[in-house]
């Protein structure tokens, strides 16, 4: 078993048009892909802005991703089903490293940016829910700003933007695997 390797305390984050984004987010990965890692991918495909996750989940499947994948388009966990989807997971996999994927609201001038950062993901946030937070390691895309006076900016996102950086994830979680 792989030791835990930690992060910068703020973590990296890097835009999803830097050539060397892959291999930038499959660095970090790779450090935390162990026995008992799992990737859950948080999100909607109802809403193209919080589709991120779903979509890096289907690629993977799609892939044949080798490690235990939870949330795809077909099988989205978003804010409904998250507390149950958790106590699958406590049950199926009780020693399980979670790696947690979600779409997130931030600052402008990062939109676009995929974020990895030591601790967990708080689902719904961004968008006043309250949700159990996810995750020893996350990974958030930056899709919109964050509009205190419009929760709901989230749905006029560019599908392109969300798929884009969806692939960028993926494929460095590929690398990860074949490196680690």
């Amino acid at each position: 078993m792989r030791k835990y390797n930690p992060l910068h305390p703020t973590g990296i984050q890097v835009h999803f048009t830097d050539e060397n984004a892959p291999m930038v987010l499959c660095e970090v990965l790779k450090a935390h892909m162990f026995e008992q890692t799992i990737i859950l991918c948080i999100g909607t495909d109802r809403c193209i802005g919080d589709a991120l996750g779903p979509l890096v989940g289907t690629l993977l499947e799609n892939r044949n991703f080798r490690y235990p994948l939870y949330g795809s388009l077909d099988h989205p966990i978003h804010a409904i089903n998250l507390e149950s989807s958790l106590e699958k997971i406590k049950t199926e996999h009780p020693d399980a490293y979670v790696i947690a994927i979600d779409a997130c609201l931030g600052q402008e001038n990062l939109i676009g940016n995929i974020h990895i950062k030591n601790g967990p993901i708080y689902p719904g946030k961004g968008v006043g829910k309250s949700l159990p937070q996810v995750g020893h390691l996350s990974i958030v895309g930056i899709v919109d700003k964050l509009q205190n006076d419009d929760l709901y900016a989230i749905h006029h996102i560019r599908l392109s933007l969300i798929m884009h950086m969806a692939q960028i994830i993926a494929d460095a979680f590929m690398l990860a695997t074949y490196l680690s």
